[in-house]
């Protein structure tokens, strides 16, 4: 157990991958490593793997034994197992069916003019700031809570508190914080629904309290599950990739003199932004094969799709930022089943920022040399903590 490679990997610069972990992809595909909480798992960095093994019935999130099963952090929400072993797929599929009429491809078009005009008001804003401005905070964090908050028909104006308890919920070090802002979120959840009930609108929200078979407490889980995956996430990509594109202004220049390439450039940005590093648990409900290695059934499996992103066999020259690479299919949003609802969202809001914010500012640069910055550490998520800039 001593000479397992232990996780977190070291902490790099933001645009930097963590050595160990390119180390460890050079060797072979599958890794037995130790969690941060100090338990065995293995660790799959092959994009091939990852992406079949995400489709795999083989592995899920639940595990027969929950109390005895090994963790990859102190986070009730996210750090163990989750759901009901013996149900599991039952459950995933009543979810997926009632959430899937909320995010198809009729309703995020008819989202995308409010969600360019929420982003054009963000720029308009930042516009009349003196520089330099924080741009996680004037754009990348604002846009995709305003958007999930009308969406979800969530007040804007309580974005602190869901904010603070999300933050707490998913917190990776502090279990007893984990479970107060996951509980505070629960109880708010379950008000929302109550003022839902009593004044419906045209939101995720009230129509899911309008759907047959509904309880309050099953509508307040999925709709502060949807909370805490709807922005934080978007948070990171917007960050990220305007640091990478401010960091190299080459790319910035490619894509203002060429605005067509921008929808590949924000698959390039999705592909790039994630160095790997940790990935999505799994537990293996049965032994099996990855990569001939024998995986025992109960192990921890992490499916690291960020390093997956980065295998050289898929992405030549995987670690470079390129808006004119080819385009070749990321697993940032995951695969198979449980591929994430709120993909096509994601890429609206990225569209919607980017498309506005280089013809805007064709100037901006970066207030800060890019070693300078920092990721916050502390959330599951990652992301920047500022991203000082200047036009």
């Amino acid at each position: 157990m001593a000479s397992l490679v232990q996780l977190p990997f070291e902490e790099t610069p933001p645009l930097r991958a963590a050595p160990r972990l390119r180390e460890l992809q050079a060797r072979g595909p599958v890794h037995r490593i130790r969690t941060a909480t100090g338990d065995p798992a293995w660790l799959v960095t092959g994009y091939q793997e990852v992406r079949a093994l995400l489709a795999d019935p083989r592995l899920g999130r639940a595990h027969p034994d929950p109390a005895r099963a090994a963790r990859t952090g102190e986070s009730a929400l996210f750090g163990g197992p989750m759901g009901n072993y013996d149900t599991e797929d039952a459950d995933h599929a009543r979810m997926r069916s009632l959430l899937q009429p909320h995010f198809t491809p009729k309703r995020m078009r008819a989202l995308r003019p409010r969600v360019e005009a929420l982003a054009t008001g963000l720029l308009d804003d930042l516009a009349r700031r003196h520089p330099p401005a924080d741009l996680t905070e004037a754009l990348a964090f604002p846009l995709p809570v305003l958007v999930i908050c009308e969406l979800l028909g969530v007040p804007y104006e309580e974005r602190d508190r869901f904010r603070a308890w999300t933050r707490d919920s998913i917190d990776v070090r502090d279990e007893a914080r984990s479970l107060r802002g996951l509980a505070a979120l629960f109880a708010y959840g379950q008000q929302l629904v109550g003022r839902k009930r009593a004044h419906p609108g045209d939101d995720v929200i009230s129509r899911l309290c309008d759907t047959e078979g509904t309880t309050d407490e099953e509508i307040a889980i999925l709709s502060m599950s949807l909370l805490i995956a709807g922005y934080e996430t978007t948070v990171v990509a917007l960050g990220m990739g305007a640091l990478m594109l401010l960091a190299d202004p080459r790319q910035w220049q490619a894509l203002r003199e060429d605005a067509g390439l921008i929808p590949a450039a924000l698959e390039e940005l999705l592909r790039a932004a994630g160095k790997g590093g940790g990935g999505i648990p799994r537990y293996a409900r049965t032994g099996l094969q990855i990569g001939g290695v024998a995986i025992a059934a109960g192990d921890l499996v992490l499916l690291d799709n960020g390093a997956a992103n980065h295998d050289e066999s898929i992405f030549p020259g995987p670690d470079r930022f390129d808006v004119t690479r080819p385009p070749a299919t990321h697993l940032t949003f995951g695969h198979g089943a449980r591929y994430c609802l709120g993909a096509p969202l994601a890429r609206i809001e990225l569209q919607a920022v980017f498309s506005q914010l280089i013809p805007r500012f064709p100037g901006m640069r970066l207030a800060v040399p890019p070693g300078e910055l920092t990721l916050t550490r502390d959330p599951l998520t990652g992301g920047l903590a500022r991203l000082p800039v200047a036009w």
